[in-house]
């Protein structure tokens, strides 16, 4: 498998700058998830690294090898990429086994790849004669991710892949393609809107916003450091709030809390986290606005006296009511944003 490097990628239609001066790093053997919502040039981005699309500028290479840039275009099928697209795209003429088989030179499609295969995407050695239709779901983007790997490529692209599946098959498709692709030491890049899929999957987070890179990094590293208040919000939802930074603590509407880094003294934004805040006995006042009820969870949207929103999460079974009046704190630390953006 190989390393993915992009420097300075762009790519337009028309007046729309799809991609836009794009530098991203995908490590060998690693998964990376570029999130971002509907029309902010992920796929772009994918179709640029697959090679059915070209980049007007910039360059993409795989190693030290330059696919796309520097006046040169290496073939889609030149790349050694393997594509899983959103809906797995099985051939139903074929079964299981052909499907796997269909990418590899005719000598190895008699041999053991395609049982490797089943194995490593975790289906029975039996499906291999089953039929697309009588597949769930999820089986068939296994069988899907299981035709990519089977030839070998430098790269794994996948494009929103379990996005027409339900919620519980979902979790367990994503958790059982992240788990083959590490155990293949294939190199990655996931397309995704869907920032817990993102964030538990991968080992790094590209976000894109309007076809540019706004921050790539480990997924924990970007939850709690996001680069700007859009990144806050959209990965993980957060309050963003006025403060004032003295000797390491941070002061704000809902009272002080120590910062994550060293910042010096002065006015700074804070990003308040939804499990960040609890609600106690002596704390800042709010009153509950609404309570969204998931069981296990709860999101409590409180208002402050000065009008200001924030959303607490918490146990259940534990939320107040809408319409009552509480007091509420922030545990932890709190990340600080400059003042002025």
């Amino acid at each position: 498998m190989s390393r993915v490097t992009l420097r300075g990628v762009s790519r337009s239609f028309g007046s729309v700058h799809a991609v836009d001066g794009v530098d991203l790093d995908v490590q060998q053997g690693s998964l990376t998830a570029v999130l971002g919502p509907s029309g902010c040039g992920k796929t772009t981005l994918l179709r640029l690294v697959a090679g059915f699309l070209t980049p007007q500028a910039g360059t993409i290479a795989f190693d030290d090898r330059v696919v796309a840039g520097e006046g040169r275009s290496i073939a889609p099928q030149e790349r050694r990429v393997g594509y899983v697209p959103q809906e797995g795209a099985l051939f139903p003429h074929l079964d299981v086994a052909a499907n796997i088989a269909f990418g590899l030179p005719r000598a190895e499609r008699s041999g053991g790849r395609v049982a490797e295969m089943l194995d490593l995407v975790e289906l029975p050695a039996s499906f291999a004669r089953r039929s697309a239709h009588e597949l769930s779901g999820g089986q068939q983007q296994r069988v899907a991710l299981a035709r990519a790997l089977a030839p070998r490529p430098s790269v794994v692209l996948l494009d929103e892949p379990f996005s027409s599946l339900d919620a519980s098959l979902r979790i367990s498709t994503g958790r059982a393609v992240a788990r083959a692709l590490r155990a293949a030491g294939a190199t990655a890049l996931l397309v995704t809107h869907d920032q817990d899929e993102a964030l538990s999957l991968s080992d790094q987070v590209a976000v894109m916003r309007a076809g540019r890179l706004v921050q790539a990094a480990d997924p924990r590293d970007l939850y709690r450091f996001p680069v700007d208040d859009e990144v806050a919000r959209f990965v993980g939802g957060a309050a963003i709030l006025a403060a004032t930074v003295t000797g390491g603590v941070a002061t704000c509407a809902l009272g002080s809390a120590p910062v994550h880094a060293d910042v010096a003294d002065g006015a700074v934004r804070v990003v308040v986290r939804p499990e960040q805040l609890a609600l106690v006995h002596e704390g800042a006042p709010a009153r509950v606005v609404d309570v969204s009820f998931y069981g296990h969870d709860a999101a409590v949207q409180l208002e402050l006296p000065d009008g200001q929103r924030v959303v607490a999460r918490g146990p259940g079974l534990d939320a107040p009511q809408a319409g009552s009046e509480v007091r509420i704190a922030i545990q932890g630390a709190v990340h600080c944003l400059p003042s002025g953006l």
